[in-house]
């Protein structure tokens, strides 16, 4: 019995499996044969890298990654230097709220 959250709600279809996803996708990106190819953790990985360094805050990526701890999405977290200088403004003695 499939659940709401197991079936696409435009096609009807049942969702893959991790392991349906993982074939899948490694038959469609590898190189050297079988286990070679890409890995869906690994999209993971990588879509929160972008998200990361196009400007997403750690909290959001926390929230889309679904990480508990902070520390785990670190290494996705890289702020540019515009919001670097953006939050060093803050510190000015004259644009506080007191």
């Amino acid at each position: 019995m499939l659940g709401p959250r197991d079936v696409c709600p435009d096609t009807g279809c049942a969702r893959l499996s991790y392991g349906q996803a993982r074939a899948l996708l490694d038959g469609h990106t590898s190189f050297g044969g079988p286990g070679t190819g890409w890995d869906p953790h690994e999209i993971r990985h990588s879509a929160l890298t972008h998200l990361g360094e196009g400007g997403a805050s750690l909290l959001m990526l926390r929230a889309k990654s679904r990480h508990k701890k902070t520390e785990n999405v670190r290494r996705y977290f890289h702020p540019s230097p515009e919001a670097i200088a953006e939050v060093t403004t803050l510190l000015r003695p004259g644009d506080r709220l007191r």
